[in-house]
C-alpha cells in the first residue's frame, strides 16, 4: 500500500494509526460504502467537508459519513452568520486534495476545524487518509494531537 502524507505526518509525529486501503484509488465511492467496505458503524467513519463564510474564512467540518452538515449549527460553532460549502473545483487550490480523499491532517493550510460531538466516544475513529481509497484510523485524542480541532452538534436532526 501506498503512503499518504497523512500517513508520513502521522508517522513522523509517531502517533499509532491504522491504515486502511480500499482497493480502488480511481473511484470516490460514499463513505457509507467505505464503512460498509471497513465493516464499521457508519457513525464511527467521519467524512471532511470544507466551507466558506461570508467573511470568506474557510472551515473545515468532520460529520459520520451517513449525517448532513447542518451549515446553521456549523456557523455558529465557528462565530460566523452563515457558511456555504466550497465548490468542488476550489477544493483542490484551496487545500491540496481531491473530492473524495479529503483530509483533515495535511492541507496547504490548517483551518479551523469541528468535529461532530460523538467522535470522542468511540475508541477510534476512522477518516480519509487524504486519497481516494485509503483510510486512517486513530483514536480522537490522537488526532488532537495532529490538528486542533474542536467539537460540536454539526449535524442536522
Amino acid at each position: 500500500m501506498e503512503k499518504t502524507n497523512v500517513m508520513r505526518k502521522l508517522d513522523s509525529l509517531k502517533i499509532e494509526h491504522k491504515e486502511h486501503f480500499l482497493g480502488d484509488d480511481k473511484v470516490a465511492i460514499s463513505g457509507v460504502e467505505v464503512a460498509k467496505i471497513l465493516n464499521q458503524d457508519v457513525e464511527r467513519v467521519f467524512k471532511t467537508l470544507v466551507t466558506v463564510a461570508k467573511s470568506n474564512n474557510h472551515y473545515v467540518f468532520m460529520v459520520p459519513v451517513a449525517e448532513e452538515l447542518d451549515l446553521k449549527k456549523a456557523a455558529a460553532a465557528v462565530n460566523e452568520k452563515s457558511l456555504e460549502m466550497l465548490h468542488q473545483k476550489d477544493l483542490l487550490p484551496l487545500t491540496g486534495y481531491v473530492h473524495g480523499g479529503c483530509s483533515p491532517i495535511g492541507m496547504k493550510k490548517q483551518f479551523k476545524t469541528v468535529i461532530h460531538l460523538t467522535a470522542p466516544s468511540f475508541d477510534t475513529i476512522y477518516f480519509s487518509a487524504g486519497k481516494i481509497g485509503y483510510q486512517v484510523e486513530l483514536p480522537f485524542e490522537s488526532l488532537k494531537k495532529v490538528i486542533r480541532i474542536d467539537t460540536a452538534d454539526i449535524i442536522k436532526g
